[in-house]
């Protein structure tokens, strides 16, 4: 068929729309929008006319007559013009060649044709496709449509095409209504997802949320959910769970199969039990996989929630699933480590009887419970039953055993263990030592003690503080002669010990009157740099006073002058006479006090102040004892002890003094009242020594000797003012409270062998040690 028209006398108002030519037996009036102008003449092959019809206008196919069939002028239907427009994309598809083919159709298409042809292209290659779209949407016909959107995301793939996917994304966002391109949207988020492409795709759902956009169905959310569990993205993930509940995103049971495990594993154990409880209760949903169970029976577990654990380990066990190991694993270890090993092991029990076998850490954690426990029996038996099964015990299991039985006295099974840890291969640990070594020295087994110490020091583990704390052991325990055995085979074995073990040493050896042993560790102290403090040379002092016979006498004044102390060459002097000190007794006594640190060593120098009066009363010095207390006083080491309060009462507080302290100050306070009263005609009311219920009766015995007006109450001895200062007038007691004391071996040592009962003067010398070169 051949047409004959005059085209250039043709005017249209719509230029860009292709013409079709319509018969005028047809059609004759014009459409909208078109003026038709001139004729237009239908020709067969040999140029004769057909048919003639007035103007031209544009053809819509399945409508307007564009295709002869015989002589009858008959409308294209519309699939068939899709599928040429399908035809035309497949034999090109893309260029110039294939715009300029589809620009010559005789039919003009429109939306509807377009998306029916894009049906029509085969899904595995999506280059005709997108030529054929991308052609469309330069026409003025065009018009973007949610369908077609959906049909081309859905033929690309993410892989190769993710820019053309981000573009379609682009295009549906920014439309005026993007709320109207559900399908696209959701269609390139899903896709992107199920790719991998994290960040492309959470990328296009904050940009829809942050637009505003609730459209996103589940299906889509699912797979962004799953996408960023599994990249440990779970924070985000959960912002993707919230984003659906704003926007009202009905859950499936894909989103709760993957929202609660998250949830619990993150720590959200509410939340996870929330929404646990909201899947059980939704119709359609079903019960909860085993997965699911098990994570949230594992982890209520190990967060301590065990009631809650066992009720959903309950309930996976009636819902029908089987039990893994991994969760009767985990509902062990939360009850053992809780503390609830009986339901650990009645839990165990339905574990073995189900036909479960249990892991290696399950029978290892189990091992350690029963033996941690108490439960050696039971532990023993299931370290059978663990090697039985195949599993080589670790050598902590080893260690926990050998620890258990060492800690319980098991001598023998503990030996067997460690025996037989080092026979399968297994170094022992520092703290299976150290267990080990403890009970043996508990058990005063010094040889094998030895033994094993030395196969520590073969294992490469230092032992010097290990072998000194067994020498603690026997020093604590009072074993003084294992102690210095101990010590001696440290000595061979070329092994050091502290200072301060030394000491604790020596001090048991001085307790127990092992003075020859004493003194050469006294030596060993302090030649290793190590100071005697007032302290220790006061306890050596007071084994001094508590001395019975002349030859520990020697024994204990040569480890005085072992130790080198400044008090030391104070008591020597203290004993010489004034022509060799040099000076009088009372400024002597002032020089050595005034040199003490009364900061760092007060409580000291008052220990020391004590002992030292006990010695010099045993000793008959009372002279000396007095100037002692006087610059003691002074030095305000007993700040409390006198008190003066004007003419009421006067007051010795002498309850925190030892025995000898306690006699010297009492004379030489009761010296210094009666020169109050006498001399300054100062008389109080009532006068007050407060002794305490230890002292009381020693210092009553004392006064009655000399018929004192005291009355001895339950912790104090009082007396009126006038009372006492008539017994002060008493050449006896003048006499005594200057120290003048008349028949001194029937008053004053009498009562002194009353107080000290173990220095009586017929058991031990008054004479003192030649080596104090002293003078009496």
């Amino acid at each position: 068929m051949l047409l004959r028209a005059g085209l250039p006398h043709l005017r249209r108002r719509a230029a860009a729309l292709p013409l079709s030519l319509a018969p005028r037996r047809l059609s004759s009036e014009p459409p909208p929008g078109v003026e038709w102008i001139d004729t237009v003449d239908y020709l067969d092959e040999t140029g004769e006319v057909l048919s003639s019809a007035p103007g031209a206008r544009p053809a819509v196919p399945g409508a307007d007559p564009t295709i002869l069939s015989g002589s009858s002028a008959h409308p294209l239907p519309r699939p068939a013009a899709a599928a040429r427009l399908a035809a035309l994309a497949l034999r090109h598809r893309s260029g110039p060649s294939l715009s300029a083919a589809l620009s010559a159709l005789p039919s003009q298409p429109d939306p509807a044709l377009l998306l029916l042809a894009a049906n029509s292209l085969p899904a595995s290659d999506p280059t005709p496709l997108l030529s054929l779209v991308g052609w469309a949407r330069h026409q003025p016909w065009f018009v973007p449509s949610d369908d077609l959107s959906f049909i081309v995301a859905a033929r690309l793939s993410p892989a190769t095409h993710s820019s053309d996917l981000m573009s379609l994304f682009d295009d549906a966002l920014l439309h005026p209504e993007p709320a109207s391109f559900p399908k696209t949207l959701n269609a390139v988020v899903s896709a992107l997802s199920t790719h991998g492409l994290l960040e492309p795709a959470f990328y296009c759902f904050k940009r829809l949320r942050d637009a505003g956009f609730h459209g996103l169905q589940t299906p889509t959310c699912n797979a962004l959910l799953s996408l960023l569990l599994a990249r440990g993205l779970a924070f985000k993930a959960f912002e993707v769970l919230d984003e659906m509940s704003v926007a009202g995103c009905e859950l499936d049971k894909g989103t709760y199969e993957l929202a609660v495990p998250a949830l619990a594993r993150a720590g959200r154990i509410d939340a996870s039990r929330k929404l646990f409880d909201e899947m059980r209760q939704r119709d359609g949903v079903g019960p909860a996989s085993p997965g699911v169970y098990s994570t949230m029976v594992d982890v209520l577990a190990k967060s301590g929630r065990l009631d809650a654990a066992m009720g959903m380990y309950r309930e996976m066990v009636a819902v029908g699933h089987r039990v893994s190991t991994a969760v009767s694993t985990a509902m062990v270890e939360g009850l053992v480590k809780a503390g609830k090993l009986d339901a650990g092991m009645e839990l165990w029990e339905e574990m073995r009887r189900g036909g479960l076998r249990p892991s290696f850490g399950l029978y290892t954690m189990v091992v350690e419970a029963n033996a941690r426990s108490g439960r050696l029996d039971v532990a023993a038996k299931l370290f059978g039953d663990m090697e039985k099964s195949g599993f080589f015990p670790t050598p902590a299991t080893y260690a926990c055993l050998v620890e258990m039985h060492a800690s319980a006295g098991n001598v023998d099974v503990a030996m067997r263990m460690y025996h037989s840890m080092a026979n399968a291969g297994t170094r022992p640990g520092l703290s299976t030592f150290t267990a080990l070594l403890t009970m043996l020295a508990n058990k005063k087994l010094l040889d094998l003690a030895a033994k094993v110490l030395l196969e520590m020091k073969a294992s490469g583990f230092p032992i010097e503080v290990t072998a000194s704390d067994l020498l603690m052991i026997y020093i604590k325990d009072g074993s003084t002669e294992l102690a210095l055995r101990w010590l001696r085979f440290m000595g061979s074995a070329g092994i050091r010990t502290n200072n301060f073990i030394i000491r604790q040493l020596f001090e048991s050896c001085m307790k127990m009157g092992l003075y020859d042993s004493a003194r050469p560790l006294l030596e060993t102290y302090v030649g290793a740099a190590a100071k005697v403090d007032m302290i220790l040379y006061t306890s050596i002092l007071a084994h001094l006073v508590r001395c019975q016979d002349e030859d520990s006498e020697r024994a204990i004044m040569n480890i005085l002058s072992v130790s080198r102390h400044k008090a030391h060459d104070f008591m020597c002097g203290l004993f010489t006479g004034p022509e060799q000190r040099k000076k009088p007794v009372l400024s002597f006594v002032r020089e050595f006090f005034q040199g003490i640190d009364y900061e760092n060593e007060e409580s000291a120098a008052r220990y020391f102040v004590n002992v030292l009066l006990n010695y010099l009363v045993l000793m008959g010095q009372m002279n000396r004892a007095r100037c002692v207390w006087k610059v003691s006083y002074e030095n305000k080491l007993f700040p409390k002890a006198i008190v003066f309060d004007q003419h009421i009462a006067w007051s010795l507080d002498i309850r925190n003094l030892s025995v000898g302290a306690a006699l010297v100050s009492t004379v030489h306070t009761l010296h210094r009242f009666r020169k109050r009263m006498l001399y300054y005609g100062v008389v109080p009311r009532r006068i007050k020594l407060v002794t305490g219920p230890t002292l009381k009766m020693v210092v009553a015995q004392v006064l009655a000797s000399l018929e004192s007006p005291f009355e001895v109450s339950k912790v104090v001895l009082r007396a009126p003012g006038d009372s006492v200062l008539e017994w002060f007038k008493k050449p006896i007691v003048q006499q005594f409270l200057l120290n003048e004391i008349p028949s001194k071996s029937d008053v004053l040592m009498h009562k002194l062998n009353v107080m000290f009962p173990s220095s009586a003067p017929e058991a031990r010398s008054l004479a003192l040690p030649r080596s104090l070169g002293m003078s009496r």
